[in-house]
């Protein structure tokens, strides 16, 4: 079992930047492929990010690919998804996703999922 806190969401303007934050505990956190999605009521669950267990890989959702950078501290338990240039459509809830699977942008492939954090960017 692996419980995920997400941090560091909040209100914004257009162009600013945030950096959110995602610490798990219950399990080694190294063993985990670990992803960050977006959930709005118009547009459901997005993928929006995830991380190899180690780091060597990463994957972005094309809406955010050259703003958005995964990160993650293993020593730490704690993956981040530093957020730039911030738009009115990232505005949503941020979630914290956890796979004991391959790199994957389908949420089904991940097995534990944290509560989320507001981001809204206002315009």
């Amino acid at each position: 079992q692996v419980q995920l806190v997400e941090s560091g969401g909040g209100l914004v303007q257009t162009g600013d930047s945030l950096r959110l934050s995602c610490t798990a505990s219950g399990h080694t956190f190294s063993t985990y492929v670990m992803g960050w999605f977006r959930q709005t009521l118009e547009n459901g669950r997005e993928f929006v990010a995830a991380i190899s267990r180690w780091g060597g890989t990463t994957s972005y959702a094309d809406s955010v690919k050259g703003r958005f950078t995964i990160s993650r501290d293993n020593a730490n338990n704690t993956v981040y998804l530093r957020m730039n240039s911030l738009k009115p459509e990232d505005t949503a809830i941020y979630c914290c996703a956890a796979s004991s699977r391959a790199v994957s942008k389908t949420e089904t492939t991940y097995d534990y999922w944290g509560q989320g954090t507001q981001v809204t960017v206002s315009s």
